[in-house]
This record gives structure tokens, C-alpha cells and sequence, in this order.
């Protein structure tokens, strides 16, 4: 493992304290390190060395790593509240003669401690008992100075601001995905009343391309650190008894994410099969084309994928009349950059690239990334699943966590990016809400636009079109 921290672009890191990590083995039981490199521990060992004292605190780097991997040992609030435990005990706090001196001294560290918590894990103080136990401490720290109440002040504030923010975007997410199932449902029952196409709605793929990036940047944002770990959580076989941790498996900004992009997906496959004449349709593939390019060139490689994944939808490719009117050079580039052989070296490659300009940026425009989703979370799952949570003698398996949270804490510098575009209301609600159509749907747009071409697809065709008219 290297010296310096995995991810210092985050948080400003120059390296490891090595003084901090030359722990010695006795006095915490069983930390174990490698060239100076902490690698295993006992989950006791691991908690007692997140927890500050007058003469030490943890680097950034192992604070993020232990609270980020922590979850698949023990619940949020069950690591609090030891947390706690172990900063009143052995600070003394309860002793109504301890040492002001030493309170002082201690405070702003488990105060900062408190605040790293709450800034980069807010959402784990969603559970009234980890509000409980923080203001249970909190209490205990601000009440011999004006200067740490008013430090308990802002980050309780601050937090609170954050965690109301996220109820507020769950609840517009539901009224859009609500609007999306209306809108579907007068499509069905009067087709001409509501059905417009993306060309109507904007006709510059650069403007597309931007309020996409919107749309993406705004839900990544609202993804927390610890879905990552949360959407894998299994028992742990050390666990004895316990249950699934269902209550952990927390991941539902993370599949509201995932639900965008085969919604993308499926409504450009749904504004290419929708035009009667071939000419149009062409069009809208050549109008996508365009809209994936300029995402690809602003760093937004979620929307691209999205894009070509509609149009490599078999309703959409199956278009051979629509497709011999398109100029497809364009597209062959795109299908290039995206090619999963190699394990999608092309894109890994400009995703690199497109990393790099991030951290050279001098603006927003530049420093935007946005990483194609689907395949982050499947490296993640294949470096959880790859290696174990624990060694054969108990421990804690602490390598791989550095190697997850090196992963998870670049994708945490790429959703605090502010999108520098202009906002325009009528296209991001088109994108949000217009009706989208199921698979069985499309396929059916697909054969009316362009008969079946054989015995198999004369057969689905039947089906669809018996099946619609027996719902209708």
C-alpha cells in the first residue's frame, strides 16, 4: 500500500502522520501494520483508533475509510454510541472534577471528529439514535464554553440543512416519477393529446447535452459515500446470529440513479420509434448522435452510455431503412469510445483523461466528470466481492477498504462539482416526465413503423398487437 493517502485531492491531505501510525501493537491490541501502512485490525482496536485524545487524532484518510467500511461490521449507531462510550470514559468527561485544562484541550477534537462525521455521512444521522447520542456528547462538550456551543451550533445546523434537503429531493422525485406514470397513462388513452417529440422541446444538441448533465449531476450529488457499501451488505458470518442488517441496505438515492439512466435509455428509444416517417426518425437518431458527442465532450459519460444504449435497444437497431438514412460515422466513434471489450479500456482511457483535466480545471465546465454509473458500481461490487471483509484470525480485512475507499471518495470529489450551465425548466421537465414506452411497446412502434422481417418477428408482432387489443 502507498505511504501518502489514497485520495489526497479530497481532503487536502499531504500524507500520514507517521508519527500517529507508529502505534505500538500493545497499546491498542491488535493493530497491524506493513512498512508503516495499517493493514488489519480487531474491529475494537479499529473503533478505539478512529477516537481522538489530548495527545492524538486519526488522519482524515483512516476516519473516511474506517466510517465508510465500518457499516458492514456494525450499525451506524451502535458505532456511535461506543464512540461515545470511550470519549466520556477516557476522557473523563462525566467527572464533574476533570481537568478544564484537559476538557480544552480534547474538546476541539472530538468536536472535529463529530464534524467529519456528520459532513461527509449525513445521511447516518437520519436514525434518531445517532441524533440522540451525538446530542448527548454534544452537551457534555458545550457546556463549559461559549466558543464549543457555537461550534456544536453550526454543525448541528448544518447538518439538519442537509438531511432536509434530501427529504425535499426524495419528495420532488416522487412527484416526477408520479407526473411520468400520469403522463404515460393519457398517452395510452389519447395519443395526439400530449405526444410531442424532443425536436419540439430543443433542437440544439449542446443545450440537450447541458441540461442533461443537470439532471446527472444533481442526482449524484445526492448519492451518500455509504450506499456503495450499503447496496452490498450480506451477514456477516461473525455476526453470529444477527439479522441481514436490512435496515442497512440503504441505497435508494444510488437506484434512483440507476432508474435515470434506463429511463434516458428507454426515452430515446421511445422518441426514435415514435415518428411514422422514416425521414424523421432518422433525424432524431442524428439529433441523438450530436447530444451524445457534446456529452462525451463535456465529461458527462453516464448520458452518452444512456444514449447508446437506446439506440442499441433491438426496437431501435432493427430500423434498417431509418438507419441506411443516417450518417452513422459519428455514431461508429461514439460505439468506439464506449466498447466494453478489454473490460471498456477505450472509455476507462478517457475517463482517465477526462480525470485529469478535473483536477487541472480552473472551472466548473472543466472539472465536470461524471462517470459512466453502472460500471463504477460493478467495479466496486467485484472489489468487494473479490476479496474478504476479514482475515482467517478475525481481523479486519483493512487493505481492501483503503482500495474502496480510494474508489468511492474520487466519485465523492466528482459529485461536489456545481453544474455551470444554465437551467431550462421546459426541457429538464421533458426529460423528467414525458412518457416513455415498456419494451413490449416499443417493439410494437418498431413493427409499425417497419414491418417484421421474418416468421419470428410476425409472431411477436401478432402477440403485441392481440395483447394490446385485449387490454384496450
Amino acid at each position: 500500500m502507498p505511504q501518502t493517502p489514497p485520495f489526497p485531492g479530497m481532503f487536502g491531505s499531504s500524507g500520514y502522520n507517521k508519527n500517529l501510525y507508529q502505534t505500538k501493537e500493545e497499546d491498542y491490541g491488535g493493530l497491524y501494520y506493513h512498512e508503516n501502512n495499517l493493514v488489519s485490525g480487531s474491529l475494537e482496536a479499529l473503533i478505539q483508533h478512529l477516537v481522538p485524545s489530548v495527545a492524538y487524532y486519526p488522519d482524515r484518510t483512516y476516519i473516511f475509510t474506517f466510517l465508510l467500511s465500518s457499516r458492514l461490521f456494525i450499525h451506524p449507531y451502535e458505532l456511535m454510541s461506543k464512540v461515545c462510550h470511550l470519549c466520556v470514559d477516557h476522557q473523563r468527561l462525566s467527572d464533574p472534577q476533570a481537568d478544564k485544562v484537559r476538557i480544552r484541550k480534547i474538546a476541539p477534537k472530538i468536536l472535529q471528529l463529530l464534524t467529519e462525521w456528520t459532513e461527509t455521512f449525513p445521511y447516518d444521522f437520519r436514525d434518531e439514535r445517532m441524533m440522540r447520542s451525538l446530542k448527548e456528547l454534544t452537551h457534555r462538550l458545550g457546556t463549559g464554553d461559549e466558543l464549543y456551543r457555537k461550534t456544536v451550533q453550526q454543525m448541528t445546523q448544518a447538518l439538519i440543512r442537509k438531511l432536509t434537503a434530501v427529504s425535499q429531493y426524495e419528495e420532488a422525485l416522487a412527484k416526477i416519477n408520479s407526473t411520468a406514470t400520469d403522463r404515460l397513462t393519457v398517452l395510452k388513452t389519447k395519443p395526439q393529446s400530449i405526444q410531442r417529440d424532443i425536436l419540439t422541446i430543443c433542437s440544439d444538441p449542446f443545450t440537450l447535452a447541458q441540461q442533461l448533465t443537470h439532471i446527472e449531476l444533481e442526482r449524484l450529488s445526492y448519492i451518500g459515500p455509504e450506499e456503495f457499501v450499503q447496496a452490498f451488505v450480506q451477514k456477516d458470518p461473525l455476526d453470529n446470529e444477527k439479522s441481514c442488517f436490512s435496515d442497512r441496505k440503504k441505497a435508494s438515492n444510488l437506484e434512483a440513479y440507476v432508474e435515470w439512466f434506463n429511463r434516458l435509455s428507454y426515452l430515446v428509444a421511445t422518441e426514435i420509434c415514435m415518428p411514422v416517417k422514416k425521414k424523421h426518425r432518422a433525424r432524431v437518431i442524428e439529433f441523438f448522435i450530436d447530444v451524445a458527442r457534446e456529452c462525451f465532450n463535456i465529461g458527462n459519460f453516464n448520458s452518452l452510455m444512456a444514449i447508446i444504449s437506446g439506440m442499441n435497444m433491438s426496437p431501435v437497431s432493427r430500423l434498417k431503412k431509418t438507419w441506411g438514412k443516417v450518417k452513422t460515422a459519428k455514431f461508429d466513434i461514439l460505439e468506439h469510445q464506449m466498447d466494453p471489450s478489454s473490460n471498456f479500456y477505450n472509455y476507462r482511457t478517457a475517463l482517465r483523461g477526462a480525470t485529469q483535466r478535473s483536477i487541472t480545471a480552473h472551472t466548473s465546465r472543466e472539472k465536470i466528470v461524471i462517470p459512466f454509473f453502472s460500471l463504477l458500481i460493478k467495479d466496486i461490487y467485484f472489489l468487494n466481492e473479490g476479496c474478504s471483509n476479514r482475515l482467517p484470525n478475525g481481523h479486519v480485512n483493512f487493505e481492501k477498504f483503503w482500495e474502496l475507499a480510494k474508489q468511492v471518495s474520487e466519485f465523492m470529489t466528482w459529485k461536489k462539482v456545481e453544474c455551470p450551465f444554465e437551467k431550462d425548466r421546459k426541457i429538464l421537465q421533458y426529460l423528467l416526465t414525458a412518457p416513455v414506452f415498456s419494451e413490449d411497446a416499443l417493439y410494437l412502434a418498431s413493427y409499425e413503423s417497419e414491418g417484421p422481417e421474418n416468421n419470428m418477428e410476425k409472431d411477436r408482432w401478432k402477440s403485441l398487437r392481440s395483447s394490446l387489443l385485449n387490454r384496450t
